[in-house]
C-alpha cells in the first residue's frame, strides 16, 4: 500500500489473535503497522510481531526491489512491533539501528545483543535525512513504554505515532475508528495521560497531514478530529453526555434495581444509558464507557465486607487509569450489614475531582418503597 509516492506499507494482519496482551478481545483481529521510507537512504521503520516475521520480512523484500535498507527505526519496543528486529539485522548486515537510548538496553535483554557497533540513538530534536526526507525525532515517554519515540517526516507532513492513536481491529475491518480507539487507548495507555498530553503539545507545533500509527489504519482525513479525541481522552474529559451504570448482582435484585434506575433515567431524557453487567460483558468496554460518560452509577452488593469481587476489579480499573472528573453514585445491597458504599468511598480516595450523589440508595435485600423512592431522588439528580 502506497502512503505517499515514497512512504509504503509493509505491516500485517493478524486474524489469528483472540487476546491482545493476554487481555483484550480483539474479535476483529490486530494490525501490526511497519513502514518503508524509499529514498536515497531507505529506512524501515518498525518490524512486527514474531508469529508473522516469515510475512513480513516478504513484504519488505518485496518493497525493497532488490535494493538494501540503511536504517531500521525503532519507535517502541514492545514484541509485537520489535519482534524481528534480531532476523532483521542478520538478513541486512548494512543496516543501523535508529532509536532512543533506552532502547538499546531493551534490546540487550530481547536479543542478547545491543547492536553497540550498528547503532544511532536519537533523541528531542535530532533528526535524520534520507535525501528528500527528513525524520525529526520527538521523544514520548510513558507512551507508554519509557524508551517510546515518534518521527515526523519534514517532505510528506507524516507523524508516525508510535502507539499513540492505535486501535484494536485489522486493516481489512470496516468500522469506527472511535470505538476500538478508545477502548484501545483507556486499556492501554489510559494511566498516562499526563504524558499523552506532553506528546500532544509537540505534535500541535507541527504540520501534520497523516498519522501512521503502530495499530490501526492511516489516518489522513480530519487529523483534528483524532487529535481533539485525544485530547480530551488523556486530559480525562467528557466525551459524550449520558450516564454509565456499572453492576453486580448475586440473586437478581441488584439487578431490577438497575433496570428500573435506567428506566427511570431514560424517561428523565437522560441521552444516553449504558448498562454494564459487569460479571458478564468485556470489562475493557465497561472500563471505556467510564470514561466515555462524565456520571457513573456503581451498583453492587457486600460481599465478605466489602464488595463484590467483579466490580472491585472494575474499580481497581479505573483507579489505576486516574479515573477522575467524574460524578458516582452508588447503590448498595445488603442484607445485615451493607458495606459496599463505605467501601467504595474508600478505594476513590486517592483519584482527582470525585463528587458523590447527595442521594444514597440503599437496599435491604430487595426492592421496597423506600429504596425506589431512593432510586426516583438518584435519577432526578443525575438528570439535573
Amino acid at each position: 500500500m502506497n502512503i505517499t509516492k515514497d512512504i509504503k506499507y509493509i505491516g500485517v494482519d493478524d486474524r489469528e489473535l483472540d487476546l491482545f496482551e493476554g487481555m483484550y478481545a480483539v474479535p476483529n483481529g490486530m494490525a501490526y503497522n511497519s513502514y518503508i521510507i524509499d529514498d536515497e537512504k531507505i529506512a524501515v521503520l518498525d518490524t512486527v510481531d514474531a508469529r508473522f516475521a516469515d510475512k513480513w520480512l516478504a513484504n519488505l523484500s518485496a518493497a525493497l526491489s532488490g535494493r538494501e535498507p540503511d536504517y531500521l527505526i525503532v519507535h517502541h519496543m514492545e514484541p509485537d512491533h520489535s519482534a524481528v528486529i534480531a532476523e532483521f539485522m542478520e538478513k541486512y548486515k548494512k543496516a543501523v539501528i535508529v532509536s532512543s537510548a533506552k532502547s538499546f538496553a531493551m534490546l540487550q535483554g530481547f536479543f542478547g545483543c545491543d547492536y553497540a557497533d550498528r547503532r544511532i540513538a536519537v533523541g528531542e530534536g535530532d533528526a535524520l535525512s534520507l535525501g528528500r526526507h527528513r525524520l525529526a525525532f520527538i521523544t514520548a515517554p510513558m507512551v507508554h513504554w519509557p524508551e517510546v519515540i515518534v518521527s515526523y517526516d519534514e517532505c510528506d507532513k507524516v507523524l508516525f505515532s508510535a502507539d499513540a492513536f492505535g486501535k484494536f481491529g485489522a486493516l481489512d475491518t470496516d468500522e469506527d475508528w472511535a470505538c476500538e480507539a478508545r477502548r484501545y487507548y483507556f486499556g492501554i495507555v489510559g494511566k498516562y495521560g499526563q504524558q499523552v498530553q506532553a506528546l500532544l503539545k509537540k505534535a500541535a507545533k507541527l504540520d501534520i497531514k497523516t498519522i501512521c500509527a503502530l495499530h490501526g489504519p492511516i489516518l489522513k482525513d480530519n487529523i483534528g478530529y483524532y487529535s481533539d479525541l485525544y485530547n480530551t481522552w488523556s486530559s480525562y474529559g467528557v466525551e459524550s453526555e449520558g450516564v454509565v451504570i456499572a453492576y453486580t448482582s448475586v440473586y437478581g435484585h441488584t439487578k431490577r434495581a438497575v433496570e428500573l434506575l435506567a428506566e427511570k433515567l431514560e424517561q428523565k431524557g437522560c441521552p444516553k444509558v449504558a448498562v454494564n453487567d459487569l460479571a458478564r460483558c468485556d470489562m475493557a468496554e465497561a472500563v471505556e464507557d467510564a470514561f466515555r460518560y462524565g456520571k457513573i452509577v456503581l451498583a453492587t452488593t457486600t460481599y465478605n465486607g466489602g464488595v463484590f469481587p467483579f466490580m472491585r476489579e472494575f474499580i481497581n480499573e479505573l483507579t489505576e487509569r486516574g479515573y477522575q472528573n467524574r460524578l458516582i453514585g452508588i447503590v448498595e445491597n445488603g442484607t445485615w450489614a451493607p458495606m459496599a458504599a463505605k467501601t467504595i468511598k474508600k478505594m476513590f480516595e486517592g483519584s482527582k475531582n470525585i463528587t458523590f450523589t447527595d442521594t444514597a440508595v440503599q437496599i435491604k435485600s430487595a426492592l421496597n418503597g423506600d429504596s425506589i423512592s431512593q432510586l426516583d431522588a438518584l435519577a432526578d439528580e443525575l438528570c439535573r
